[in-house]
């Protein structure tokens, strides 16, 4: 079975890069900073939704279905630096060579992963091989668009059509998961201005425990799951879920488990 990888990414504006782009004072906090951004931003288009060159990374949560294993965390920890949990990003695709899945991934998170990539000089040659290294990546790489290496679930399930694209919050309630608990993107920065950086990592972590249940039952929508197989693998992610709140990792495994329904 080739190793699924369920990844999602949380940024903040990237005030550094934001006062080589913008005409501040250089005595203007970080703080300040990002509010002129929004502000020339809303201007623009009514959104304080920064364009993805000038987001910056601050969280990156991975859910591995490998072997008889299944597994979530969050790269790194709350002290790493973005190059480093960017790195740990493509050196797992260079360890594993997984299908990766994500919910608008090509629309937000792998361009953001590119932008911030260059940005801090790290390498990924197997996500970028393109079949210049191994041949079936010509026909099936990370990059191509209606490639399998990525899966961009919203994308496939709206057929590539915008105006058919669904929240993942409203897709993982309707089949019986837990969707968002009490954190969305939208309320990340002001987290990370308080200092609140492990609970932006468990809110991460809980948005690919969601994408990968949402895979799964795609699996089976489509038959790569018969239902047994399905029920083994929800079981699989439960079971794995239940053990980390035995080992006292977070409160937020708890209250996952607890919406829950199905």
């Amino acid at each position: 079975m080739t190793p699924t990888l369920v990844f999602d990414i949380e940024t903040i504006p990237d005030t550094t890069g934001l006062r080589t782009l913008l005409d501040v004072p250089s005595s203007a906090s970080d703080e300040e900073v990002a509010s002129v951004a929004f502000h020339l931003r809303r201007q623009q288009n009514g959104t304080d939704f920064l364009p993805l060159q000038q987001h910056k990374i601050c969280a990156i949560s991975c859910a591995l279905r490998e072997g008889n294993n299944f597994k979530v965390w969050t790269l790194g920890d709350v002290n790493s630096t973005e190059a480093e949990i960017i790195q740990r990003f493509f050196d797992g695709i260079e360890k594993y060579t997984p299908q990766i899945i994500s919910w608008n991934g090509g629309g937000f998170d792998l361009p953001v992963l590119h932008y911030r990539a260059m940005i801090n000089k790290v390498q990924a040659p197997r996500y970028w091989d393109l079949g210049e290294d191994d041949k079936d990546f010509k026909w099936n790489n990370y990059i191509s668009r209606y490639h399998t290496r990525h899966l961009d679930l919203m994308d496939m399930l709206a057929m590539f059509n915008a105006r058919a694209n669904a929240p993942l919050d409203d897709i993982a309630q309707l089949c019986g998961f837990p969707g968002k608990l009490g954190m969305d993107g939208s309320k990340v920065w002001d987290a990370y201005k308080a200092g609140k950086i492990e609970a932006i990592r468990n809110y991460c972590e809980t948005d690919v425990a969601n994408t990968h249940l949402v895979f799964l039952r795609f699996q089976l929508m489509r038959g790569h799951l018969n239902l047994a197989e399905y029920e083994t693998e929800v079981k699989l992610v439960r079971q794995t879920l239940e053990s980390y709140t035995h080992e006292n990792k977070s409160p937020h495994w708890v209250e996952f488990l607890t919406a829950w329904r199905t």
